[in-house]
């Protein structure tokens, strides 16, 4: 399956590897034209169900690059590591949790008591591994014509502290009592020394994440809410819930921010691996910024005369993995006269393309009223028009690329006025006036 989709991402414009050219940058992805559409609309959607359609949550874009006590607040300086071992023997290099029994090896080099003597290298065989050494995974940048200590700066691994930071600026610009929620999309940037997996690993991807914040003692009931609030909404957009699921997190993995913390997981390919987190941070984060930055973050609720520092409970999902995600979970393969049907069968508000037009030969007759048509469409909703080679292989291209409907002018058409519209997952047509084919599309299109 992953072949598959990494051959139709290619082929089709979804994705392509990053300064291919020269050889490629290694786990970065350039999204082509099929693939920035998609990954779009998988941020709408996000934005629409966090932000659009709530009364409760607001948007925020912070910069990418902060103040370097940040991320010494946020535990990250110290924190956000891995830890590394080399085999000496073939020269490469693993995570502790990627060597065999890589759970139990884990905790036990948190608990400082971990011996890989008798660990053989997954790739070699031998039992060569070095002791494991700390590796910080954020990219280390300058401010400024002078590089030393003094110009330090960092590409941010995560979007949350950009959050944090403007929460008092945000609650009282918005007005916002407790509880409320601020969401952000954004670029995150994380110096992967094992990247991989496509789409699943990368040394840059967006987060979509919001940081809902409560009272102390709403914390953990409006954590189980967020939970079943993000399982549902991957289910909404068409990924079955058998592959879906919740993986709770034992106490030695927990983050140093988390109270609590679930993964929703999605069966990849390559197993069940998380797809997005909530997490119960408590008032870890807003505590720190206080600590550190001098500034009172303490919010003063005026109905009960309480002033506490929020707790927070955070979602916090991957667009990159997302989208690889719904393209695995909406790839099907079927039987047809012509051998192999394969069928992307994206939900229509997360389909590229929701219309195509396709004029059903190349000839100069039908071209203008064809053309006409779209024109008539493209102010509606995204859409495409294919006039090359047979209109059979015409339908079975957009069917792989996920377009829920075609829209086919034919001879007929330029008589009486109407045209055909088919759809992607039963292939059934019907006939409509061109009059009214704006809102027979719109019928359906749900969400779009």
């Amino acid at each position: 399956m992953a072949d598959k989709i990494l051959s139709l991402a290619k082929r089709r414009g979804f994705v392509f590897p990053s300064s291919e050219i020269y050889g490629g940058a290694g786990s970065t992805w350039d999204f082509g034209p099929l693939g920035v559409e998609l990954k779009n609309n998988v941020k709408r959607a996000w934005w629409r169900s966090m932000v659009q359609l709530r009364d409760d949550i607001v948007g925020l874009d912070a910069a990418i690059l902060m103040h370097p006590r940040v991320w010494e607040a946020s535990g990250h300086v110290e924190n956000f590591i891995d830890p590394l071992v080399d085999c000496r023997s073939c020269k490469h290099r693993f995570r502790i949790d990627e060597l065999p029994d890589g759970e139990r090896l884990i905790d036990a080099w948190r608990a400082g008591s971990v011996d890989l003597s008798s660990i053989a290298c997954p790739r070699c065989g031998q039992k060569q591994l070095t002791v494991p050494r700390k590796f910080n995974l954020m990219f280390k940048t300058h401010v400024g014509p002078v590089e030393d200590s003094a110009s330090v700066a960092w590409l941010r691994p995560e979007t949350a502290q950009g959050i944090y930071v403007d929460f008092e600026n945000v609650q009282q610009s918005a007005r916002r009592k407790i509880p409320f929620g601020i969401a952000q999309i954004g670029k995150a940037f994380r110096n992967e020394i094992t990247p991989g997996n496509f789409l699943y690993r990368s040394l840059e991807f967006e987060q979509m994440e919001m940081q809902y914040f409560v009272r102390p003692d709403d914390a953990a009931a409006r954590f189980e809410e967020w939970k079943a609030e993000r399982m549902r909404w991957y289910v909404s957009l068409g990924i079955p819930e058998a592959k879906l699921r919740f993986r709770e997190h034992a106490g030695g993995e927990l983050a140093h921010y988390a109270k609590a913390a679930v993964d929703i997981e999605f069966a990849y390919p390559f197993g069940w691996k998380e797809l997005e987190g909530i997490h119960n941070r408590s008032d870890w984060d807003l505590r720190r910024h206080s600590e550190y930055s001098g500034k009172d973050l303490s919010y003063f609720e005026e109905a009960t005369k309480d002033k506490f520092i929020p707790h927070v409970v955070e979602t916090s999902g991957g667009a990159d993995r997302g989208t690889y995600a719904f393209l695995l979970a909406a790839y099907d393969e079927e039987p047809d006269k012509e051998g192999i049907r394969t069928v992307l069968r994206l939900h229509p508000a997360l389909a590229p393309h929701k219309v195509a037009v396709l004029p059903l030969s190349k000839n100069e007759k039908l071209t203008p009223l064809a053309r006409e048509v779209w024109a008539s469409v493209r102010g509606h909703v995204m859409t495409t028009y294919d006039e090359t080679q047979a209109i059979g292989r015409r339908y079975r291209r957009q069917d792989e690329v996920g377009t829920p409907l075609c829209v086919t002018v034919d001879f007929d058409s330029l008589e009486d006025r109407a045209v055909t519209i088919r759809e992607r997952d039963s292939m059934a047509q019907v006939r409509v006036p061109i009059a009214e084919l704006t809102e027979r599309l719109r019928e359906r299109l749900p969400g779009c």
